[in-house]
Order: structure tokens, then C-alpha cells, then sequence
């Protein structure tokens, strides 16, 4: 690890001090233009005592605004110590966990991984407009069945067509013949542009898309693309699980790259991440954002800076040793729980990297399913699924619990 270190307590509160001493202080400065303050002091006081040891907090309150993306060009000078926390917590990220070249790299703290993922849609759109002179209906979206709902979400906002490859119902790998058989189709229907996204681990399934399949197979039909890594729910335990794994910056075909915070880093909800190589971010640059200070390449504009820091404090207070411990002991958890479903012989889906099991429906019985809040794939009669994820809190007794009222169906 390059940047990326576990530092104590007292370290962290006094990087995050310094870093709002060069910010706005709305309090005590003299700042006319802004449309904004501190949060307000009716509400939130800003002489609470414990505030003095909780500088997540304190930055909650001095409320500085992250607009903008403060790897590319200018920022909002008045918000600069925050915004540089932001940028340390990337480039661990970028060049930590997914391989990147130093400052080879752009990207923000976005609101969730949805943005992330629409932020990434929009951003390949406009660079195949900017630089083939496509139109929209040559562009299209190459996706499987699993893939998040924030794709066709940003399908609906961007007006570009959405395919979805099928995958295999047991084992969620890709379907490659079919994937091929939709690609020459889309080719013979006029689209000419493929925006990729494949999946570090699906929201239901936890299973890992294996990029090479699309990308083998769009070089051998010469046509252009561009490869998304939607990592939001993997993103933080992927890359510790699978030490050998190559769903990063190191494959020069992977353009960008999603991550959710506030899943399994347990950041506050509104925490995602959008990485991408240089040179991409730019196509989406708002000129008319003219009152804002470098302008505006995201798609939220203004955003919490408090967010940038609770990611700071999390990653930096574990550090990567803590963090492999961390991630080893809910697989530990998940292998544990996977061996007593084999032992009551109920099927299940597990990518033996990822803390994510899926049981079939037809051996959970749905008052089951509801007494320990098990999330189904369709809220109808027709699901087939029932997710459980191992998360902090879901210790073993826990499991246990669910095994139990299992084996009583025996």
C-alpha cells in the first residue's frame, strides 16, 4: 500500500482541524457571496462539547460544500482543506485498491452509488458524441439481467437503448452465446458505440462479472466501447478477498470504476464513489456553471464535504491490515453459514469471494423469510430468491438463528 495507512485518532482529529481552519468559517469569517452557512446553530450547536472529539461531526456542522470534482482543473477556493482530504481518500482508492498510476486518475465523492453508476453512463455518452460525432440512437448499454437498476435508470435519463445479456441461472456467469447473438443483433440494428458495465458484485447475488467476456468479444467485432466496473456493493471487499483479481486499473479495458461507502465501509448513507482515468471526466463539463470556481463535471453539483471526511476516518482508522482482518472475519462468517446450508442440502448462490448468500425460495418458507428480514429478488409471488448479506452486525448467533428454524422444517 502506497498511501494507505492506519493512523491514530488523535492524528485524524488533527489533520481534519487543520483542514476546516482553511475552509470558509462561517462563524467567524467575513463571506458574503455564499449561498450557505453552517448548519443551523438552533438546531445544531456548534459548542457541543462532544463535538470537540468527534470531528466527523464538527464537519457536519461547519457544512462545507464539495462542488465540483477537485481532481480536474480549479475548486471552490473557499472550501480547499476539506477538498485536499478528498482528494488523499481517492487516490487511496484509485492506486490502493484498483491499481491506478499516481494522479493518473479523476473522481468524486458522489451521493450513492447510483450517481456513480449514472455519472459513468453519462460521462462514455458524451465522450463517443464528442469525439465520433455519435448520435443517440448508435449508442447502447451492455449489461447482464443482474446488473443494478441504477443502469436502466440512466438508460430512461440519457435516452440511450439498455441490452441486457441473460446469465445463468444457477452459477450468474454471463450466457456467452446469447450475449454474442444480442451483440451482432445490436450491430445489424445500427448501434456502433457500446457502453459496458460489468459487476463486482451484484446488489442480489454478490456474483463478479468476468469483463473479459464482453471485451473478448467486442474486439473480435471491431467496435468501440467503453468498460464501466459497477463495484458499488464490492467495491471494499473484492479487491482484500481476491488477491489475484484483475477488476482494476490494471486492465487498461476498464475506463471506470463505482463504490458505495455506505454499504460495507459503513459510512454515512449518501457515500458513493466515482473513479475514472483522466481524460474521460472533461465530456462532461457544465460551462454555463460559470459562478462556480473551476465549474462543475458532476452530475449532484453541490455536495456534503462531511461525507469526503467520514471515509477519511474509516479508511485511516482501520488501515489496510485492519481492514483485510476485518473482511476476513465476515468470510469467515459466510463460510461458516454456507456449510450449515450444505449440510441441510439447501441450494444456494455464493461467490466464494464475496459475504453475500442467496437461497432459493422454494426451501425458505416466506414466514421464515419475514421473521428474519431476508430480502427477496421480487416482492411477488414469482420470486425465486431470498438474499442474505453478512454484514458488522450479523454475527454468527445470529446465522445461527436462521439455521435453526431451517432444520425445524425437516
Amino acid at each position: 500500500m502506497k498511501y494507505w495507512k492506519k493512523l491514530p485518532h488523535r492524528s485524524l482529529q488533527t489533520r481534519i482541524e487543520m483542514a476546516l481552519k482553511e475552509n470558509v468559517d462561517f462563524e467567524n469569517d467575513i463571506s458574503l457571496g455564499y449561498p450557505a452557512s453552517k448548519l443551523d446553530n438552533k438546531v445544531f450547536y456548534s459548542d457541543a462539547s462532544f463535538l470537540k472529539d468527534a470531528p466527523t461531526l464538527k464537519t457536519y456542522v461547519a457544512n462545507p460544500n464539495h462542488i465540483g470534482c477537485h481532481t480536474f482543473g480549479d475548486s471552490e477556493s473557499a472550501f480547499k482543506g476539506t477538498q485536499e482530504i478528498e482528494r488523499e481518500v481517492l487516490r487511496v482508492m484509485a492506486v490502493d485498491f484498483f491499481k491506478m498510476e499516481d494522479e493518473q486518475f479523476d473522481g468524486y465523492i458522489a451521493p450513492g452509488g447510483t450517481e456513480a453508476n449514472i455519472q459513468a453512463l453519462w460521462v462514455f455518452r458524451n465522450y463517443f458524441t464528442n469525439h465520433f460525432n455519435a448520435k443517440a440512437s448508435e449508442i447502447v448499454i451492455l449489461a447482464s439481467e443482474d446488473t443494478h437498476y441504477s443502469i436502466p435508470k440512466g438508460s430512461n435519463l440519457l435516452n440511450i437503448d439498455l441490452m441486457s445479456a441473460p446469465v445463468q441461472f444457477e452459477s450468474r456467469e454471463i450466457d456467452a452465446v446469447a450475449l454474442e447473438s444480442i451483440v451482432k443483433k445490436a450491430i445489424a440494428d445500427g448501434k456502433k458505440y457500446f457502453i459496458v458495465i460489468a459487476n463486482m458484485a451484484t446488489t442480489m447475488f454478490g456474483s463478479v462479472d468476468d469483463p473479459d467476456v464482453y471485451t473478448n468479444l467486442l474486439d473480435s467485432l471491431g467496435v468501440q466501447y467503453k468498460l464501466h466496473i459497477d463495484g458499488a456493493y464490492g467495491g471494499f471487499v473484492y479487491p482484500f478477498s481476491n488477491l489475484k483479481s484483475s477488476i482494476n486499473f490494471s486492465n487498461p479495458k476498464i475506463s471506470s470504476i463505482t463504490i458505495d461507502a455506505h454499504k460495507m465501509l459503513q459510512a454515512p448513507y449518501g457515500t458513493g464513489v466515482y473513479l475514472s482515468r483522466k481524460g474521460l471526466i472533461e465530456n462532461v463539463i457544465t460551462k454555463e456553471a460559470e459562478y462556480v470556481e473551476g465549474m462543475d463535471l458532476t452530475l449532484c453539483g453541490s455536495r456534503s464535504g462531511a461525507n469526503a471526511i467520514a471515509v477519511y476516518m474509516i479508511l485511516f482508522t482501520y488501515g489496510p491490515y485492519g481492514w483485510y482482518e476485518k473482511i476476513s472475519v465476515l468470510l469467515m462468517r459466510t463460510n461458516w453459514f454456507c456449510k450449515q446450508l450444505d449440510q441441510l442440502s439447501i441450494p444456494y448462490f455464493r461467490n466464494e469471494y464475496m459475504n453475500i448468500v442467496t437461497l432459493y425460495s422454494s426451501h425458505v418458507p416466506h414466514e421464515i423469510a419475514v421473521k428474519f428480514d431476508l430480502v427477496p429478488e421480487q416482492h411477488n409471488d414469482k420470486n425465486k430468491w431470498y438474499k442474505v448479506v453478512i454484514m458488522d452486525h450479523v454475527e454468527i448467533d445470529s446465522l445461527l438463528q436462521l439455521i435453526n428454524a431451517l432444520k425445524e422444517l425437516d
